[in-house]
């Protein structure tokens, strides 16, 4: 991820978007009041608006949790304050967001930076699946012949 900094499992990020005239196009969900996860009052993303702003951008994620906007600190605020903050926001939109990081399948050695350089699996398995149906088929067609 472009300008991240992973800790103890977690990466934070900053995220700017451009304010469309549908907002920025995403749901937040927490606070001291309504607290998503138990003992919790942070505030994260619940839900994101196809062809919204932060959509488009493809870098935020349901279940981020935003840390800060616009460089304030979201820290134990109602609901309705950290709402109205996002609606205050302005045009362009700084977000400093915190994702756990998933465990990777890659080489021991990793770096855990988001990016494997590798392909993925689906790139491997698919290709290899076919090939083996294909050869099994051939067996089959030589078999019966014989």
């Amino acid at each position: 991820m472009n300008g991240s900094v992973a800790r103890g499992g977690y990466s934070e990020e900053i995220i700017r978007l451009t304010r469309r005239p549908s907002g920025l196009g995403f749901n937040i969900v927490g606070g001291t009041d309504q607290q998503y996860i138990a003992n919790d009052n942070s505030i994260y993303v619940s839900w994101i608006k196809k062809d919204g702003a932060a959509y488009l951008d493809g870098r935020l994620q349901e279940g981020d949790k935003i840390l800060a906007i616009n460089g304030k600190d979201l820290k134990d605020l109602r609901h309705k304050d950290a709402v109205e903050l996002f609606r205050n926001a302005g045009c362009y939109v700084s977000l400093k967001i915190q994702r756990r990081l998933q465990p990777q399948n890659g080489p021991v050695g990793h770096g855990g930076d988001g990016e494997s350089g590798g392909l993925p699996l689906a790139a491997i398995l698919v290709p290899g699946l076919a090939l083996a149906a294909t050869a099994v088929w051939i067996l089959l067609r030589y078999r019966q012949r014989m």
